[in-house]
């Protein structure tokens, strides 16, 4: 039996765990998600939501995979027993990644296809030449006319889903160390460069100011509990909880690396990184004069003719586009490795094998979700009074359903099966031990209540509570 490959380094898990977690969450949904529902006060409750909730699941994750050297299902089985029903937990999450790639690989070649646009000046052809009442000197009108008409056409959604798709197996295929690893360490940094650049230019627009005061001045009446389960959802579709992604990415590294501080580096990158796309986005919109609550459509529609009318817009719609490129790649790599660390796990398939079979399987997958928009778009099914496409179901079941659900058995498994110390044992083990605040913290009696309290009863009752209102019974 050949020796699990392993992380070199734990900059390389931290730059990798941080890539699966900073992908089109943090620059295209929580942007929107911010304007839709007033920016800081948004904001305000979503760090709680990071530091009460997706902090103890994002630790618990990764504790698995190091602790049992396993992808999610044979992680549940090698603590639990192979009979044990508790991995079909694990199966919930090789699943929910499988889903989440079917559809995320199509924006993932939409972002491909935008950065190629960027290059080639589409984008000038957004400005209008004369002032608009309604949109000032760019007309998102016009790129979303743009975006649906390319959309139209199959070939242009499948050929960029390809090039999308082909990118991340081709990393998946060098392996941890050569592929994920590797492509993280340099991914990473080049992601952190643009988006610094992207946050000075929005700085030095003009009524730059007014981007910032919505996103850090809150407006305390629109906090309501819609607004905290909305924040509390996209915690955690932002760190990758639920899918397993985390599980498999802990299983790679050595029992004596300590998992609890890589696990506050992953989710302060990951939040930063939301944070500062925040600022890049709102400033360009403020600037221009345009609607900050655009929703979905702000990153497609809206930006590429408001940075076209920029000084220097050229360069910085190719750098935005290359940006949401990137993290959509380092995203995309971490969700299909928990199908082939399946394969690789259980049925002994060589990583190779593993790899272009998945990859063939979520690819075939990921057609009807393409064909969404151009050749099955009347082809829809009736979800909670709306008509869904494939697309649609796709992202609503894994987003709505498996990773809710994932969560809400993943805090019951570590609080009431597993056991709150046998836990906090465990991720202590690790070199430099800390909890919360360091060790002097944690050998008293009053951190481990608060771990416990946040795992047993906060966490699952706030993740069903999502549940719930995912579905509009409450």
């Amino acid at each position: 039996m050949s020796k699990r490959e392993q992380w070199s380094s734990k900059t390389g898990f931290i730059l990798a765990a941080a890539g699966s977690a900073v992908g089109l969450g943090n620059i295209w949904k929580f942007p929107y998600i911010a304007g839709e529902n007033g920016g800081a006060a948004f904001l305000f409750i979503y760090l709680i939501c990071i530091l009460a909730i997706g902090l103890p699941i994002l630790n618990i994750e990764i504790l698995l995979g190091r602790e049992t050297q396993k992808n999610p299902v044979g992680a549940f089985k090698a603590i639990h027993g192979g009979d044990s029903n508790w991995r079909y937990v694990g199966a919930l999450g090789v699943f929910a990644s499988f889903t989440i790639l079917s559809f995320y690989s199509i924006v993932g070649g939409w972002s491909v296809a935008y950065t190629l646009e960027a290059l080639m000046g589409t984008f000038d052809s957004f400005v209008i030449k004369n002032f608009s009442p309604e949109y000032g000197m760019s007309s998102p009108k016009v790129a979303g006319e743009f975006f649906d008409l390319k959309n139209s056409n199959p070939s242009w959604v499948l050929g960029y889903h390809t090039l999308f798709f082909l990118s991340i197996i081709g990393i998946i295929l060098s392996g941890v160390k050569g592929g994920l690893e590797k492509a993280s360490k340099f991914l990473m940094p080049i992601l952190l460069f643009i988006l610094f650049a992207l946050v000075i230019n929005g700085l030095m627009l003009p009524d730059s100011d007014k981007g910032i005061e919505f996103l850090f001045s809150p407006d305390w009446s629109k906090i309501n509990a819609s607004t905290f389960l909305l924040a509390l959802g996209h915690a955690f579709f932002t760190l990758s909880l639920g899918m397993g992604a985390m599980m498999t990415y802990g299983s790679y590294l050595s029992h004596n690396d300590d998992i609890v501080n890589a696990s506050y580096m992953v989710a302060f990158l990951d939040t930063v990184i939301a944070i500062l796309a925040g600022v890049a986005i709102f400033t360009v919109v403020f600037s221009s004069g345009y609607d900050p609550t655009a929703g979905p459509g702000l990153v497609f529609h809206v930006l590429p003719p408001l940075l076209a009318q920029l000084p220097g817009g050229y360069i910085f719609a190719f750098l935005f586009f290359l940006l949401l490129t990137i993290a959509a790649i380092t995203s995309g790599i971490s969700i299909l490795e928990v199908s082939v660390a399946y394969l690789v796990d259980e049925l002994k398939f060589s990583r190779k094998k593993a790899t272009i079979i998945m990859g063939i399987l979520v690819y075939l997958a990921a057609i009807p979700c393409a064909l969404s928009f151009n050749l099955l778009q009347d082809a829809t099914i009736p979800i909670q009074g709306k008509a869904f496409t494939f697309f649609d179901v796709a992202d609503f079941l894994a987003s709505n359903i498996l990773l809710p659900l994932g969560g809400f058995f993943l805090a019951i498994f570590a609080g009431y099966v597993w056991g709150i110390d046998s836990t906090v044992k465990a991720l202590l083990k690790g070199d430099s031990g800390s909890l919360y605040f360091g060790n002097s913290i944690l050998n008293s009696s009053t951190s481990k209540t608060i771990f416990g309290l946040l795992i047993k009863y906060l966490s699952p009752v706030l993740i069903f509570l999502v549940f719930l209102y995912q579905f509009g019974w409450i």
